[in-house]
């Protein structure tokens, strides 16, 4: 072989080692990524040609997928979309899919290495590979309450409602508003879809945030409650019937004047010492800055986090924002951090958890929002394991006692909105500040029955028309918080 003929071969071999390599590396290292890839058009046009599994609440399909006399063959649709938007997501040939129809996209498309058997089926009997199903832990009439009760706020309403069942942290209920109409953007109409696409990407309310699990905000009062469970794990307080600093005004450490002075708001908290149970009944900002101070910003940080500030959590969809709690805060950090204000930010589901915890003797469960996974035939291929977060949140003693607390502010408080006749019920209510000029968040938490914890429910409102005066958690968020627990326990 000369040597012209013998540099080409090289060459050659070279580029054909490259390409093998190059294969190689698509195949087996690179393949999940982009097969996962929201933009990865190959991947929807294979998925828009068969028949997707469904997404399942109770017995009936919150997203499904029925034949239709086109190229695609099928179209994916959901019966309650706005209800139940923020949770099953939205798929789209040009944008992707989010929520539940994104991180459970192997099992509906019929991907997943547990539906092999199924794929096997299909193969030999020359049908198209059909979709396992997806069935959710959300409790229909739950879901039915929180949505009706949130919507009823007047105006544009921002905000959402999460429910918990505290013993093994099942989702019960998750909505978000505002919300979309996810079969608009499903529909093969791709011009009202990129169309419908660009209203809500403008919308600066955000309808496609899922606000539950996606959005923080400070918690303000609602937090109070991690700060009494931080004191009596201190040791220094014991009771809810213990007497804590009480006063209506509050200098916060290395602070002078307005800037770091806290009060009450007219709240009757007393001038010295005052009972536990009165300073969280009546939310005494002056209490809890004070107690704060007093714990440290270390014990401060560690019990929030064993409640889930900092961390994740959530299994089966997201993406999740993380709620956070300030690490090396000073004292009066620190004391504004004990109220919920400062840098402290939550999402309804990490406050929703914080109230589970306290209903289940100071065991946090990590929240799961996919019971079942399912073949195309309805037999169960696996179940979500309950799994412990955090095994002592709390003890069962300081549990118990932040739950006498809690009871007491239902029955003598600020959460009575939230009392259900002839149930024992446990509250507490927020009011966060949002700026100088912006009117204040609302929250509230809660769970019931009192004795026997069945559910647990975080409230927040961002925004509504209503009145800045008339703003306050326990008269706009108990309602709310009630009806789903009512939804739950009847």
């Amino acid at each position: 072989m000369n040597k012209p003929i013998r540099t080409i071969s090289i060459f050659c071999l070279v580029l054909f080692l490259a390409l093998m390599a190059n294969v190689t590396y698509l195949q087996y290292f690179r393949a999940d990524d982009l097969n996962d890839h929201a933009g990865n058009a190959r991947v929807f046009n294979a998925a828009y040609s068969r028949e997707r599994g469904s997404i399942i609440v109770g017995r009936d399909p919150v997203a499904t997928s029925r034949p239709i006399d086109d190229q695609y063959k099928y179209l994916r649709t959901y019966p309650q979309p706005f209800k139940y938007a923020p949770l099953t997501g939205y798929f789209t040939y040009a944008y992707g899919a989010s929520g539940i129809e994104r991180s459970q996209n192997d099992v509906l498309s019929g991907e997943d290495d547990r539906l092999f058997v199924t794929r096997l089926v299909d193969l030999l009997s020359n049908d198209g590979t059909q979709g396992g199903n997806v069935a959710l832990t959300i409790d229909r009439a739950a879901q039915d309450a929180a949505y009706e009760a949130l919507s009823a706020l007047p105006g544009d309403v921002e905000g959402s409602v999460v429910a918990l069942e505290p013993r093994t942290g099942k989702v019960l209920a998750m909505v978000s508003l505002p919300t979309y109409d996810p079969n608009k953007l499903a529909s093969h109409d791709f011009a009202e879809v990129n169309k419908y696409w660009a209203e809500l990407r403008d919308n600066p309310a955000e309808p496609l945030l899922n606000r539950g699990i996606q959005k923080t905000l400070p918690p303000g009062s609602i937090f109070k409650l991690v700060t009494a469970a931080a004191a009596i794990e201190s040791g220094d307080y014991t009771a809810a019937d213990d007497l804590v600093p009480g006063g209506s005004t509050y200098q916060l450490p290395l602070t002078s004047g307005d800037t770091g002075l806290i009060d009450n708001e007219g709240r009757s908290c007393g001038t010295d010492r005052i009972p536990f149970t009165q300073a969280m009944a009546q939310s005494c900002n002056t209490t809890f800055a004070r107690l704060a101070v007093e714990v440290g910003a270390d014990k401060m940080l560690e019990q929030a986090e064993k409640f889930g500030f900092n961390r994740e959590y959530l299994e089966g969809t997201g993406p999740q924002a993380i709620s956070r709690y300030p690490e090396n805060a000073d004292a009066a950090e620190t004391g504004q951090s004990g109220i919920g204000q400062f840098e402290v930010r939550a999402t309804p589901l990490q406050m929703a958890m914080v109230a589970a915890g306290i209903a289940n003797d100071g065991t946090v469960m990590r929240p799961y929002v996919v019971d079942e996974v399912q073949s195309a035939d309805l037999d169960v291929v696996a179940t979500t394991p309950i799994e412990e977060f955090s095994s002592e949140a709390v003890s069962p003693a300081t549990a118990a006692e932040l739950t006498k607390m809690m009871v007491y502010t239902v029955d003598s408080g600020t959460a009575s909105p939230a009392a259900i006749p002839g149930r024992s019920v446990a509250g507490k209510t927020g009011t966060a500040q949002s700026g100088t000029d912006d009117p204040p968040y609302a929250w509230f938490m809660s769970f019931a029955p009192a004795d026997d914890p069945q559910v647990a429910v975080a409230v927040m409102i961002e925004s509504a028309a209503i009145d800045r005066g008339e703003i306050a958690g326990g008269r706009i968020g108990g309602p709310i918080a009630k009806a789903v627990m009512e939804a739950v326990l009847r």
